[in-house]
């Protein structure tokens, strides 16, 4: 093995550590900070709950009134966009890469997740790679999303469908719900 690519895996390596230590850290004030210092483009009234686990924080974004729960993966190595008033439930896992099933090295692929503003994704979903959830919709708990969700419907199951529609006049803030400041 080379040099650069074994300095690479001490490099990744060292760096899980450091975010598996950020995210017990308890204050999600102090967490965000350190994400930030780490290139992730968080609002500050974005709210990241503890027990996270994350991939390249320098690739995700989470806008403003936004909030994350706790025990969520997300994989931010292709990118990963939330917007404004979002809600991610506990246990949540966002997924920007997965291994080609089809390729006889199961080579990696992937792309990268969209989330747009008023979503909710609610616990133990799962969002995997190349989708865009529209404005407003809701994702179930326990669904996976493996295709594009349209703004203001409702999916779920494996793999998730449409079961129903929401309401457009949205108007919310989740962070605004009282989140507590040491967890």
């Amino acid at each position: 093995m080379k040099f650069k690519q074994l300095l690479r895996r001490y490099h990744t390596s060292f760096m899980w550590m450091f975010l598996s230590f950020i995210a017990y850290i308890p204050s999600h004030n102090i967490r965000n900070f350190i994400l930030r210092t780490l290139g992730m483009k968080i609002a500050a009234s974005a709210v990241l709950y503890s027990t996270f686990e994350i991939r390249k924080p320098s690739k995700i974004r989470i806008g403003a009134g936004s909030v994350v729960g706790h025990g969520i993966i997300l994989d931010g190595r292709n990118g990963i966009n939330i917007g404004e008033n979002v809600n991610i439930s506990s246990s949540v896992m966002i997924w920007t890469m997965q291994h080609d099933y089809n390729d006889p090295l199961f080579g990696a692929v992937g792309g990268a997740v969209t989330v747009e503003d008023y979503v909710w994704i609610s616990a133990r979903a799962i969002v995997l790679p190349n989708v865009v959830i529209g404005k407003g919709a809701v994702v179930a708990a326990g669904a996976v999303v493996t295709k594009d969700v349209q703004p203001y419907c409702i999916v779920g199951g494996v793999p998730a469908k449409k079961i129903g529609s929401r309401i457009k006049n949205l108007n919310y803030c989740p962070s605004d719900m009282g989140s507590l400041p040491f967890i």
